[in-house]
């Protein structure tokens, strides 16, 4: 397995949590990682990247609520989701730019 997301689960509006992404060693070394999602009747979305250096960008929709972030020791990436709204209740996937994660399910009540 190249990428392994965990974390997901089922939280309340305004909640949190954290998803891990742990992938092996030459997918994650000096690649941009990425976040993404797909909500039950959508389409796939970007979410949040970083960059190996430490770069972030993020989706509109999330900015100032979620943070990505990574450890290059553990070749882990990690998603930090605060202040959860109902709306991102989706399957959320990690990515590098070659392999997707099986994905994790997050779903937000109201």
């Amino acid at each position: 397995v190249q990428l392994q997301a965990s974390g997901g689960g089922l939280v309340q509006a305004g909640g949190s949590l954290r998803l891990s992404c742990a992938a092996s060693g030459s997918v994650f070394r000096r690649n941009y990682m990425g976040w993404h999602r797909q909500a039950p009747g959508k389409q796939r979305e970007f979410v949040a990247g970083i960059t190996d250096g430490g770069s972030t960008n993020y989706a509109d929709s999330v900015k100032g609520r979620f943070t990505i972030s990574r450890d290059n020791a553990k070749n882990t990436v990690y998603l930090q989701m605060n202040s959860l709204k109902p709306e991102d209740t989706a399957v959320y996937y990690c990515a590098s730019p070659v392999y997707w994660g099986q994905g994790t399910q997050v779903t937000v009540s109201s």
